[in-house]
């Protein structure tokens, strides 16, 4: 068929097999001899009969002997029929059969033929008694007839082979020798002997430097009333090979002592070389630039590395890949000598060069127009094939990479070779994109491709990581704002910062921190908003003076794995004097003080007042606050005719030392006509009463994760969850106007079984302002006390409610 080809060569018959059709296949070879039967071949039965089966990338080739095992013989003509079973699984379920027959015509035989295949040695020899020469005198070691008498003391017709041994000889019977895994056979005119490599009996000779694997024996069979003998030494080259200058030499020594035991005279009859068992003449010799020397004592062909003839396979060495070049070369030297007359020796000898890397070329070809990363990879040999994409730790068949947008196809070129082209867009989950600088990005391709090497399996990775630059980055821009006592900076995010820091200062902003100042993050995606007071460790005081203070407050974004800085920003507000002072009613300052930024050694807690004692209330790293009475701490006090004013100084003294370095002065103005003489009787107080009114106010209600009311739930964080009874910390602050008489009561509180506020089933929280006496487990209130973030204890009110469910009558109505 069209799968399968043959060529006659001499004693051997080539069948090439279509690579392309059975390379993906698994296959079963049988031969069928002529009387039907179908006899299964393996490793061992193939070079005990005389069958030889090589894969390689380009093609799948049997070799079969004209004398093996189940071959047909008919005079000068051979007859092998190959039965070939291919199936798509190792169970070889669903088969299809292939079947080759070929007849092969071969003739004049010569007395002696020595065939050395790549599995297996044969030498086959005329059947006949050879005749005694005249004057010859045999060598003691090749005196073979003294073998006889060990086969006289055995049946007669049964075959007996003898292996010459340096230390003793060793006869089998057939039987025997079969099963040790030697071919032997007798046709009308020959004995045969066929040695696996693998065989005991092989000894490792050498000659002229050259080792061979060699069998000294001889072979015993009966014919009529005689026992004959017959000399079935077999010898063939298992190196003699070089690599110079990218030239592989093969040398074979002629006449070796293996072979020509006994004779004293030879002659070159024929010295022929080729490739894949086919003869080469001078003429195709010279064109291919292959050389043939015959000296006195041994051949030598000479190769270019790379010529006509061979092929280059795909190899590793150590992970690494690269090439080796090989060639099957066929050698055929007959000459004759005065012991066998014409030796007909045909060596197959399939040459291999060392490994050699090759550097595979990664070539980055991306479009950037078209956000389309594209990388070629190559080349490689044919025999090379893609089959898996390993992206981020996880290995896809290539139908499963496409869906994770990464496209592959191959590129073959002129000399057979091709390449693989990986496509990708810019903006695909696993490109890692990373900003540059100005307005460049970088988007890095980073997969392992995965590839076999055809037909042996053998696995190996080429890691691909490219890098293309593109004019496409949008810094993250800023803008901010001050109210009375907060900077409020709004980030609009650009498409680089996704994994930047922000920093305030040298001190990275995480959620904790957030926390721990009561400052305000918020980030909704496309926009990031801080809001910290000005009252704050990480606000820089620049300039404080009567028209205010002046600070700044500043931002960094750095990169989140190098921590390098990548874009600043800074505000900068001159904030109210008023801001760090209250003035109460009652006669109660509550001043706070900051500490400028030229001052450095300034310890805020060494702060004092005119009377040293008075020490600050609460101290932070740049500011310190002071709570006293205007009548002490040396407060001194002035009138005029519409105001009281009272005086002080916060000052700093370095130590030893009693002239401060530092010196704050702070004034409390008390409008004298606002101040009025009360007659105070209890028994005749009227009952406080409350003066309706009208005005805008704003409020917030707030659930806080704690008792201590810390940290409150952030948008992001809602639906919040909560098992019953577990306590809700609820906060309700009047957030404007900022006046200090007003103070915040609750009336009626309650809670509904949907968002809307009218909705029922409904049950109250607090009523009149009071917990719901009906409640099982009450509403508990908690004190609010004066803090840097309550400036207004009155404006607020905190209470904790116990989680409940809504039942009609024992039916959960909603969780």
């Amino acid at each position: 068929t069209g799968l399968m080809s043959s060529e006659c060569c001499g004693n051997l018959l080539r069948i090439m097999l279509s690579a392309e059709y059975f390379e993906d296949k698994y296959l079963s070879f049988s031969v069928i001899d002529q009387f039907g039967i179908t006899w299964e071949l393996d490793e061992a039965m193939a070079s005990q009969c005389g069958y030889t089966v090589t894969y390689n990338w380009n093609t799948i080739e049997f070799h079969a002997s004209a004398l093996s095992c189940h071959s047909h013989l008919e005079k000068e003509k051979f007859t092998v029929t190959l039965q070939i079973k291919a199936a798509h699984t190792p169970d070889m379920k669903n088969t299809t059969t292939h079947l080759k027959s070929v007849s092969c015509y071969y003739g004049p035989w010569s007395p002696r033929e020595l065939v050395c295949e790549s599995n297996y040695m044969e030498v086959s020899v005329k059947r006949e008694v050879p005749q005694a020469v005249k004057g010859f005198i045999q060598e003691e070691p090749e005196n073979w007839t003294l073998d006889s008498p060990k086969t006289k003391t055995e049946d007669a017709s049964v075959w007996q082979i003898v292996f010459h041994q340096p230390e003793e000889k060793k006869a089998l019977l057939v039987s025997d020798a079969w099963r040790a895994g030697y071919g032997l056979n007798i046709t009308d005119t020959r004995v045969l002997l066929r040695v696996p490599y693998t065989a005991a009996q092989i000894q490792l000779v050498e000659d002229q430097g050259i080792t061979f694997s060699a069998v000294r024996s001889g072979t015993f069979y009966k014919q009529q009333w005689m026992i004959l003998m017959v000399n079935t030494a077999v010898a063939c080259p298992i190196d003699g090979v070089d690599y110079t200058n990218k030239t592989i030499i093969w040398t074979v020594p002629k006449y070796i002592q293996s072979l020509s035991a006994g004779a004293t005279s030879f002659k070159d009859v024929l010295v022929e070389a080729g490739v894949n068992l086919q003869k080469l003449s001078a003429k195709e010799m010279a064109s291919r630039k292959y050389v043939l020397l015959n000296d006195v004592n041994a051949i030598t062909v000479m190769i270019p590395i790379g010529a006509e003839g061979g092929y280059y396979k795909t190899s590793l060495s150590s992970g690494q890949h690269g090439t080796k070049y090989t060639i099957n070369l066929f050698l055929e030297h007959q000459w004759e000598d005065n012991r066998w007359g014409l030796t007909k020796h045909t060596i197959i000898k399939e040459i291999e060069t060392p490994f050699e890397q090759v550097e595979l070329a990664i070539t980055n070809n991306s479009n950037l127009s078209a956000r389309i990363m594209n990388v070629t990879v190559g080349s490689f040999l044919p025999d090379v094939e893609l089959v898996n994409l390993t992206i981020e730790g996880t290995t896809f068949a290539l139908p499963e990479a496409v869906q994770h947008g990464y496209l592959t196809y191959e590129t073959r070129y002129a000399n057979r070779s091709k390449a693989y082209v990986i496509e990708v867009p810019f903006d695909a989950p696993t490109i890692k994109k990373e900003y540059m600088s100005a307005d460049l990005r970088s988007y890095t391709l980073n997969v392992t491709l995965v590839f076999t090497i055809r037909p042996t399996g053998e696995a190996f990775t080429v890691p691909v990581v490219t890098v293309s630059a593109v004019k496409d980055a949008v810094l993250p821009s800023a803008r901010g704002f001050c109210d009375r006592r907060n900077f409020h900076v709004i980030i609009t995010h650009g498409n680089v910062d996704q994994h930047w820091l922000l920093f305030i200062s040298d001190w990275h902003l995480t959620p904790e921190a957030v926390r721990k100042y009561n400052y305000i993050l918020r980030d909704n995606g496309t926009h990031l908003t801080i809001s910290v007071p000005f009252l704050s460790s990480h606000v820089i005081y620049e300039d404080f003076n009567i028209s205010g203070i002046k600070a700044s407050f500043h931002l960094t974004l750095r990169d989140g794995i190098t921590l390098a800085n990548r874009r600043n920003f800074s505000i900068s507000c001159v904030f109210s004097p008023s801001e760090l002072i209250q003035c109460l009613p009652n006669g109660t300052v509550v001043v706070t003080t900051v500490k400028l930024v030229g001052i450095t050694d300034l310890d805020t807690s060494l702060l004092v007042l005119r009377d040293r004692r008075c020490k600050p209330s609460l101290v932070t790293e740049k500011t310190a606050t002071f709570k006293f009475n205007v009548n002490t701490c040396g407060t001194s006090r002035k009138f005029n005719s519409t105001t009281m004013t009272y005086e002080n100084d916060v000052l700093y003294f370095r130590p030893g030392n009693d002239t401060p370095v530092y010196q704050q002065k702070f004034v409390c103005w008390y409008a004298v006509k606002q101040t009025v003489d009360l007659l105070y009787e209890s028994k005749k107080n009227p009952p406080p009463s409350i003066k309706p009114g009208f005005g805008s106010l704003v409020l917030s209600m707030k659930i806080f994760k704690e008792k201590s009311y810390s940290e409150f739930y952030q948008e992001s964080e809602y639906p919040v969850v909560k098992y019953l009874r577990e306590a809700l910390y609820f906060e309700v602050e009047l957030l404007h106007p900022k006046d200090a008489r007003l103070e915040l009561n609750l009336d009626d509180c309650w809670a509904t079984n949907s968002p809307s506020q009218d909705s029922l089933p409904r049950w109250p929280i607090l009523v009149n302002g009071c917990e719901n006496s009906e409640d099982s487990y009450r509403t508990v209130f908690h004190k609010v006390n004066y803090s840097l973030r309550v400036k207004f204890p009155q404006h607020l009110k905190r209470f904790e409610v116990s989680m409940f469910t809504f039942l009609q009558g024992t039916t959960l109505i909603r969780e």
